[in-house]
């Protein structure tokens, strides 16, 4: 199509002036805050969480004791190298990934389902206990709690 317009006009494909492009605009950076805790690699077959094993620069055993006997095993820094320069040089757990006061740990995802079961069965529990005492109470004469259903019909209901 070019080329019959520049025919028209008496230009050559060589002889035309360069055709004009336009630079792409980028889209302008912006500012963010730094996270305190970067989201770590996700491996395969892993759940991840921070664990507190320190408050206020004082130890917290009972915590980072019943974590690890729940199964929370701590991130080596081989495995995570991008938290190489952000771990906390006087950590107690040395070649693990401990940013104030809190340790990367990984359990595999097994073990969090088996977590996540047990939790839902000791709420589910729980529920009908309350349910169960709540009704315990109720007298036919004052219902304490009543459905209230409404049914529309049309027609004769033949």
């Amino acid at each position: 199509m070019t080329d019959i317009i520049d025919a028209l006009e008496g230009k050559s494909g060589s002889a035309r002036s360069p055709r004009e492009t336009r630079v792409e605009a980028e889209r302008p950076k912006t500012w963010q805050p730094a996270s305190t805790l970067p989201e770590p690699d996700k491996q395969a077959g892993y759940a991840y969480r921070w664990v507190r094993v320190s408050t206020l620069g004082q130890n917290d055993a009972r915590n980072t004791s019943s974590a690890f006997r729940e199964g929370w095993e701590p991130v080596r820094i081989e495995e995570q190298p991008k938290f190489q320069n952000i771990t906390d040089p006087d950590s107690r757990f040395k070649d693990n990934i401990e940013v104030a006061g809190l340790l990367l740990c990984k359990i595999p995802t097994e073990f969090m389902e088996q977590r996540r079961a047990h939790f839902e069965q000791m709420t589910q529990a729980q529920n009908e206990s309350v349910d169960s005492n709540f009704m315990r109470e109720n007298d036919p004469r004052m219902p304490l709690f009543t459905e209230r259903r409404s049914k529309t019909s049309f027609g004769s209901g033949k």
